[in-house]
């Protein structure tokens, strides 16, 4: 793909093209989910910035280009031949999950978001990824979307945690035990 312009003034009036051409309102659950699936790929983009975890850094840029895969796939109705999300993707991130959470302890109560740079980051990284989920399911509610995709997402989360610990983990940031009485927070390295 080539993109000769970035202004095109195409939508001054409130409405974007879907891949296929159909022009639709910027507010609408379509637009929006593939809007958070950018703003998602803009977090890791960020996560990134922060790392000093090459192995960590490689598998987000991995994950990065997914989310183009997972973008196309939703601003593209059915019918439309675009890249589509596939089983094999969500096995993929499985897949690169399961050496992550054997640096792990166990968790024995929720922790705080946060850590270092790059884990509080991977932190918000997630948050973002169950919203686009979320405007993922809204938009299965009323139009087609492939299921694949609110699966990734959905799994993706779950990546975006477990990195966000072992990212802590490597760089020596304790993770902040909740403390749901108020008490003063306990830290576990």
């Amino acid at each position: 793909m080539r993109i000769n312009r970035v202004v095109t003034r195409t939508g001054d009036g409130g409405q974007t093209a879907l891949i296929g051409g159909e022009r639709v309102s910027k507010g609408s659950l379509r637009v929006d989910s593939y809007g958070e699936v950018d703003e998602l790929n803009s977090c890791l983009g960020l996560a990134v910035a922060h790392l000093q975890d090459e192995g960590a850094s490689e598998l987000l840029h991995i994950i990065q280009h997914r989310l183009f895969t997972v973008g196309a796939d939703l601003a593209s109705p059915e019918g439309v031949a675009v890249p589509r999300v596939e089983a094999a993707h969500v096995d993929e991130l499985e897949a690169s999950m399961e050496p992550l959470m054997e640096e792990l302890p166990p968790l024995e109560e929720f922790i705080l978001p946060g850590g270092g740079a790059a884990g509080a980051t991977l932190h918000l990284a997630r948050t973002v990824a169950r919203r686009a989920e979320r405007a993922a399911v809204a938009l299965a509610s009323h139009e087609w979307v492939n299921e694949q995709a609110i699966i990734y997402l959905n799994r993706l989360s779950d990546f975006l945690f477990v990195l966000a610990r072992v990212v802590n983990k490597r760089q020596n940031q304790p993770e902040t035990l909740a403390d749901f009485s108020q008490k003063k927070a306990r830290k576990r390295s």
